[in-house]
């Protein structure tokens, strides 16, 4: 068994947390030490963080003048990706790590709430990660804004909507716009507290079709797994 390591995750708002991320860690034996940005918990040394997880929000990266830690945060993770740790984010936090590298962060043309296909791109396979990905899975969507690809990145996927769904930046950088880490009480707790957003449109759910969906919850987790596997494996 791989030595115990010290993992961050940064929380933007209280019910988008880290799901089965946590129960990764748990079963391997790492240490998940939360920053609570939106209590203005301070930002770690990052001598400290083995691994960065970057969790999602309804916030905007350029949210600055509502939220002022926002620009400090995008700074440190700029830094720490600087370090050659592994990073992983989620909707929100891939965002983050998009501005931090440089990248436009902008409105997409419609909102993507709810279960929907995502296509992972053949391109991937150069990656030990990404060889056992399927090609299409149902994942969980709740975004409006997106992101150009960093340079020298490579895309992992795309929606019917968004054709940048996520990337891997010098092979330890992991930015995914959708959410693999959901439980049903994950998803539950984004309904209760952003249940406006939830307006008619094709590519928006409704509350009773996001909760009714059952069956992609455990595969999902086996897929972010090989992600958290492999980005856990490239830490020295």
């Amino acid at each position: 068994m791989a030595a115990p390591r010290s993992i961050y995750c940064f929380l933007h708002v209280p019910f988008e947390g880290p799901g089965v991320i946590a129960r990764w860690a748990e079963e391997k034996g790492h240490q998940m030490n939360y920053v609570r940005l939106y209590e203005k918990d301070p930002l770690p040394d990052p001598g400290k963080v083995d691994m960065l997880v970057l969790m999602g929000g309804p916030m905007n990266v350029f949210d600055f003048h509502v939220h002022s830690w926002m620009q400090d945060e995008i700074d440190w993770v700029g830094t720490y990706i600087e370090s050659g740790k592994p990073v992983l984010g989620i909707c929100l936090g891939a965002q983050i790590i998009a501005a931090a590298l440089g990248c436009e962060v902008y409105p997409g043309e419609h909102k993507e709430i709810g279960w929907f296909n995502l296509k992972f791109l053949p391109g991937l396979g150069e990656f030990r990660i990404c060889q056992d990905l399927p090609a299409v899975r149902k994942v969980f969507h709740w975004h409006g804004d997106t992101f150009n690809i960093p340079e020298g990145a490579v895309g992992i996927a795309r929606s019917q909507l968004f054709p940048n769904q996520g990337f891997i930046y010098d092979r330890r950088v992991v930015a995914l716009q959708f959410h693999l880490e959901v439980t049903p009480d994950a998803v539950r707790g984004m309904v209760e507290n952003c249940r406006d957003e939830l307006v008619k449109s094709p590519h928006i759910q409704s509350a009773k079709e996001i909760l009714a969906e059952t069956d992609y919850f455990e595969s999902n987790q086996q897929v972010l797994y090989k992600f958290l596997d492999y980005l856990c494996g490239l830490i020295s």
